[in-house]
């Protein structure tokens, strides 16, 4: 027989079942989202509007929802202790209340435990610059965020000042200082929270999400003026990354934030999620660009950003460059993810089957043994690591 709603005993069975996100809405059961498929939770009654008012009111906590009557939309965070952290989105639509939850772990997963290249913890140790992590929604540019800023509090004793909507990762203080600030509630905005930090004395900002014009901007003033700043566009890959700053700006202005963007960009990351062959979630397949003579030559160029790929390509040494079918090529020689999901996720599907066939050449060249030679370092590290037999 299907229960009634208890939200918070639907929080704790989603983190039991590594959902990542939670939706609903009258008319329906609740779904949860697990690796990345959206399915209903049949155990549970068809959701009434007073199930969702009544949910509100629970995660509210007392606080009021003018907010949210003013604005038909409202984002907030609630956490429950030893669990996990909730980030809420509560919208209208078709005048009936909805919500749309996000499942946050309540530890911040290290770089490594996040499968994420070793180039990422370098990037992470930079003193100043730009580094961007993209991808479309729901690909873990949070996760890595925070991974990142928790891979710099455990080993420089710096200030960081965080900008985020909301706020969803709390991260301990280690070594470094470290201020959360979450717009709507600390600051106003995300522009008006870059500016705000200029004045706290940072070392290293990271912002949530650069939405428009002014935040690209400034940031970019930020990362020049000797400033580590990172932050995640929605966008799917390097060349689509650099084509959206600089599309932002009117045509008068876009060879200045070329030069700028060319001077101050240390790195993009971007990133999809993919499902793991054991079943036991997902794994990140990433592209990494890292800015450096020939690229900032492609900045630089407009009719040249496409060109980009074939110089990450052929980067791996000694830059650290990855694309996304190298990626994905290493995670079917670690074992992590299967030969289907390979080919299914690859840019360059065709290409990929010949490499897996003994086939080399093109742009990445003799770079491939490379993915070769890692995986294969990295699976024994591994066996090591967890006394198995290999």
């Amino acid at each position: 027989m299907a229960k009634p709603l208890e939200i918070l005993t639907l929080f704790r069975e989603a983190v039991s079942k590594r959902a990542s996100d939670i939706h609903l809405k009258p008319g329906r059961p609740p779904y949860l989202r697990i690796d990345g498929i959206l399915q209903p939770a049949p155990e549970y009654e068809v959701l009434t509007d007073d199930d969702l008012d009544r949910a509100l009111q629970v995660l509210l906590e007392g606080r009021s929802r003018d907010a949210l009557e003013q604005h038909r939309v409202y984002d907030f965070a609630v956490s429950i202790e030893g669990l996990a952290r909730f980030r809420i989105n509560a919208y209208y639509q078709m005048g009936h209340l909805a919500m749309a939850v996000r499942v946050i772990p309540i530890t911040v997963k290290t770089i490594r435990e996040l499968n994420l290249p070793r180039k990422v913890e370098e990037l992470a140790m930079e003193d100043h610059g730009l580094i961007l992590v993209t991808g479309v929604a729901g690909t873990g540019k949070s996760t890595t965020l925070a991974a990142m800023i928790d891979h710099i509090n455990h080993r420089k004793a710096v200030n960081i000042i965080t900008i985020e909507d909301p706020i969803e990762y709390v991260i301990p203080e280690d070594r470094a200082l470290i201020s959360q600030r979450e717009v709507g509630f600390d600051t106003t905005s995300f522009y008006a929270g870059l500016r705000e930090a200029l004045r706290q004395d940072p070392n290293v900002i990271m912002i949530g999400e650069m939405r428009d014009r002014e935040t690209i901007e400034t940031a970019l003033i930020a990362a020049e003026t000797g400033h580590l700043v990172i932050s995640t566009l929605h966008t799917m890959d390097a060349k689509e990354t650099i084509n959206r700053i600089v599309s932002v700006f009117p045509a008068s202005q876009q060879h200045q934030i070329r030069v700028q963007l060319a001077m101050v960009l240390k790195a993009t990351i971007s990133q999809r999620l993919v499902p793991r062959k054991d079943g036991q979630g997902r794994v990140p397949a990433v592209e990494i660009m890292v800015n450096n003579a020939r690229v900032r030559d492609l900045i630089l160029e407009p009719g040249r950003v496409g060109e980009l790929t074939t110089v990450i390509a052929e980067s791996y040494v000694p830059y650290g460059m990855q694309t996304f079918d190298q990626s994905l090529y290493y995670l079917w020689r670690r074992g992590l993810i299967d030969e289907e999901t390979l080919y299914a996720y690859s840019t360059q599907p065709d290409i990929l089957r010949l490499k897996v066939q003994g086939v080399t050449g093109g742009v990445e060249g003799d770079t491939w043994q490379y993915f070769d030679d890692l995986a294969r370092k990295d699976q024994l590290r591994e066996l090591e690591e967890t006394g198995t037999e290999p």
